[in-house]
């Protein structure tokens, strides 16, 4: 049998061997098997013998390219899962920032309401000193109703402002835990792409 040169073993060497770095000894030991066989003399019952252990060693090979690629489809997936909350989690977060910037809109509103009441409430005090007319009545009658909508429009604040921070407290304490969430399965997946590895068989 005609022997191969180093440069066709190392050709071939580098078409099979790709990034499968788990697989070096099992190939390694392959092109041992290969070489030896190419310049062995057996009989034709060893020689059998010895095709028979390089199929079962590409056959190992083949296997475990084959769960390296699940593996890495399996990556992707998950990678686009990643993906897909971390878009989701900055929507929330911009959701949270825009109620945020209400919430403080509104507690603005809610001091300029305080003190035009405040305001009212000195006109008010400065009207009762003056005599009883009735132009000055008419004031304090207006001046009344309009404190009292004042009033109403405060408490209505004051009710929008509790519910906002619930709401923010929700939002806040969802996103937490959905962070958590995301490390305990980028934890869960290094576990699985270890275990994912082929374990590697000596076949000298």
């Amino acid at each position: 049998m005609a022997s191969v040169s180093d440069d066709e073993i190392i050709k071939k060497r580098l078409l099979i061997d790709g990034d499968a770095g788990n697989d070096e000894k099992r190939l390694t030991n392959f092109l041992r098997m290969f070489i030896r066989w190419c310049n062995s003399d057996d009989s034709p019952e060893e020689s059998h013998i010895s095709v028979q252990r390089m199929l079962m060693t590409l056959a190992q090979s083949d296997h475990a390219i084959q769960k390296s690629a699940q593996v890495y489809k399996m990556n992707l997936l998950e990678q686009e899962k990643y993906s897909q909350l971390n878009q989701q989690i900055g929507n929330q977060i911009q959701e949270a920032e825009q109620k945020i910037i209400g919430s403080k809109k509104e507690l603005l509103e809610a001091k300029q309401i305080r003190k035009n009441r405040q305001e009212y409430d000195t006109m008010a005090k400065d009207i009762q000193k003056h005599p009883d007319r009735l132009g000055t009545t008419k004031k304090l009658e207006l001046v009344a109703e309009e404190l009292s909508q004042l009033e109403e429009t405060k408490k209505t604040m004051e009710q929008k402002l509790d519910m906002r921070r619930k709401q923010f407290h929700v939002l806040i304490s969802a996103i937490h835990e959905l962070q958590a969430m995301l490390e305990e399965e980028e934890g869960g997946m290094v576990q699985e792409g270890e275990t994912a590895k082929p374990d590697e068989m000596d076949t000298t």
